[in-house]
């Protein structure tokens, strides 16, 4: 098998599975919340497990709250941010390329009356800036966008945007979407100028159903799930250890790794891209993409059709982001992105991991030249 579908989700790694046996077993299985031996037990591996994180992240513990996912965290973030201070402003900006989790999310708060302001963005996926610029009044409370994007891997102009923010609106709070940019890219939150962050561990060889939402001290937001009071009363629920010590796990493993596999997904992508171009093919990441994102157009293919080809070799991709692929054929990203939807129909995407290799690579190579000699495919 070939899997080239890591932007959707990740194997759990081997040091991920063995944490969870760990913690459901044991001394480990008790609620953190009471106050006998095996309680106490498991609230302290739970501690550890959030300073665990806090560090991988630059940040401090009670700067982080676990959660579901990365949805629940920017639910959490974007509508918690706003109710807590409804005296900032009633105006968001973000782009129409974000993730359906944020996207979704701002469309109910334009319901409620709020503002949101679109910036375009370029064939390169980045916000305009000089757009940006013009948007911002003193009435944009917010500003959401996402670090990487996860259908083309374009990599959001961090410093850029903050230095506008700071000249034009600096009371302004920022949020953005860490999901896919979580293990691949360094990150910094201490002194970084992101106000609120989501995160989620499925996507760095984690356990789907936890993330992490970050919050910077001294930024007010409202609790999104109430009850009991857990989690500084931000987010109520008996804490699962086995969840929490995963995520750690999984984020203390993609930082060791995160160097080599940069390096590795770099070389695949190159190839890929070289090889793809010279059979007829269209690339759609920009050039300085993240590499583990490689977007990809085959003229004579729809993407779904693509996708099944390659299916009977047993290697997996995608078309559109997973969250949206039942509901739309055609990725809203790249026709936001300006791409003709005779290219975008025809789009899929291939993502990679730390666990690919160079031989995947010239497999997948192979793969196509079978699929097109079949469809008698000619090559530009």
């Amino acid at each position: 098998m070939i899997y080239f579908d890591n932007s959707a989700t990740t194997k759990p790694c081997e040091e991920v599975i063995r944490t969870i046996n760990e913690d459901l077993t044991g001394d480990n299985w008790g609620n953190p919340g009471s106050l006998h031996k095996l309680g106490i037990t498991a609230s302290k591996k739970y501690e550890t497990a959030l300073s665990d994180c806090a560090s991988a992240l630059s940040c401090t513990p009670n700067e982080l709250i676990f959660t579901s996912c990365g949805t629940e965290s920017a639910n959490t973030a974007i509508t918690g941010y706003l109710k807590a201070n409804p005296r900032k402003g009633n105006t968001i900006i973000s782009t129409r390329t974000e993730h359906k989790c944020t996207l979704e999310t701002l469309a109910k708060l334009e319901k409620e009356s709020y503002v949101v302001k679109y910036v375009d963005v370029g064939r390169d996926g980045k916000p305009k800036l000089d757009d940006l610029r013009n948007l911002i009044d003193d009435d944009v409370a917010l500003l959401c966008f996402t670090h990487v994007n996860n259908e083309t891997g374009s990599v959001l102009p961090l410093e850029q945007i903050l230095e506008i923010k700071k000249e034009t609106r600096p009371e302004a709070a920022l949020y953005l979407d860490c999901v896919q940019s979580l293990g691949k890219l360094p990150i910094n939150l201490r002194n970084s100028g992101i106000d609120m962050a989501s995160f989620s561990a499925h996507k760095v060889h984690g356990i789907k159903g936890v993330g992490l939402l970050y919050v910077k001290e001294g930024i007010r937001i409202a609790p999104y799930i109430l009850g009991g009071g857990q989690q500084n009363g931000m987010r109520s629920g008996t804490q699962s250890l086995p969840l929490a010590a995963s995520m750690a796990t999984a984020l203390i493993e993609a930082e060791k790794a995160r160097e080599n596999s940069y390096k590795n997904a770099s070389e695949i992508n190159s190839y890929l891209r070289e090889e793809l171009i010279k059979r007829g093919a269209v690339i759609n990441s920009p050039d300085d993409a993240l590499p583990f994102v490689l977007n990809v157009a085959f003229r004579n293919f729809q993407s779904e059709t693509m996708l099944h080809c390659l299916e009977i070799y047993d290697i997996f991709i995608s078309t559109v982001s997973a969250c949206s692929s039942k509901s739309k054929k055609v990725s809203y990203v790249l026709e936001n992105m300006g791409i003709d939807r005779s290219i975008s129909s025809n789009s899929v995407r291939l993502s990679f991991s730390r666990y690919n290799t160079m031989d995947e690579a010239e497999s997948f190579v192979k793969a196509i030249d079978e699929i097109y000699e079949l469809y008698e495919v000619k090559v530009r």
